[in-house]
């Protein structure tokens, strides 16, 4: 385009370059419009680059469930430390009691000490066969000599005169039906087997599989597993004894057999 002058001739307007280009994604100043920037439009793609002056844009926390593995854990030992506190108080105020309190607090036992009172007075020595109201007898009359009982297990039934006076002495005696499965024989054995005041032997008759005598005492059993057996032989073991904890069990009748022995009155005399 020329641009004319009057008096003069023709010119062109001059175009001065500052030898800058466009900045890249803005447009030109020819290509701006009236009223607003070219390309503002609709349609027009925002700018997703990150300018300066943008926020950052904050991390997403993900909440991460509560972890119940360890939690469980903790519970549990936690109540499994105070049930043995709570066993093991048990336990202490259980061996602190008086043990004829102890025994009453065994389920099933037969307290003949109440029942008949002269039934378990000490001393009533006499010869030959004895007839019992209770079998296998618990007390009362009873021969010079007493069963050997230092942990004796005998194979064959024994005589009661001489049992009754190894109970007298303090002794528990376990008898059991010949039929009773080996297994749970050797049960019993291994509770009996050399240990003083105990003895073992079968018993022809037994309404139950087992039975256990104490002077004055008596429990019975289906089977040797029954937790009662131990804690009667814990609690009546000695204590249940009317002569102390002094009274002899070795030196006694070693032979099986239920007809009694006259040992003459050397057994007769008082131990020490």
């Amino acid at each position: 385009m020329s641009i004319s002058t009057p008096g003069g001739p023709e010119r062109r307007p001059t175009v001065v370059s500052t030898g800058k280009k466009p900045a890249a994604g803005r447009p030109a100043a020819a290509d701006k419009t009236a009223g607003g920037k070219a390309g503002a439009g609709k349609g027009t793609p925002r700018q997703t680059g990150g300018g300066k002056g943008r926020k950052p844009v904050a991390p997403v926390k993900v909440s991460q469930g509560r972890s119940w593995g360890p939690i469980a854990l903790f519970v549990a030992v936690g109540v499994l430390a105070a049930a043995i506190i709570g066993w093991g108080a048990w336990a202490v105020y259980q061996g602190s009691q008086p043990w004829q309190k102890r025994a009453d607090a065994i389920k099933g036992i037969v307290d003949y000490r109440e029942k008949d009172k002269q039934l378990v007075q000490g001393g009533q020595h006499q010869q030959g066969s004895i007839k019992y109201t209770i079998t296998p007898p618990v007390g009362g009359p009873h021969n010079p000599a007493w069963q050997n009982c230092m942990g004796d297990v005998y194979d064959a039934p024994i005589a009661n005169e001489h049992a009754v006076h190894s109970l007298e002495h303090g002794t528990v005696w376990i008898t059991y039906r010949p039929d009773l499965p080996a297994d749970q024989v050797a049960k019993l054995k291994a509770k009996v087997q050399g240990k003083e005041k105990l003895m073992l032997s079968p018993y022809e008759g037994l309404d139950k599989p087992i039975s256990l005598q104490a002077w004055g005492f008596q429990l019975k059993v289906d089977n040797a597993d029954d937790s009662r057996i131990d804690e009667f032989i814990k609690t009546l073991r000695v204590n249940a004894s009317v002569e102390g904890p002094n009274a002899n069990c070795a030196q006694g009748v070693t032979a099986t057999g239920t007809t009694p022995r006259d040992m003459g009155n050397q057994m007769d005399q008082p131990t020490q």
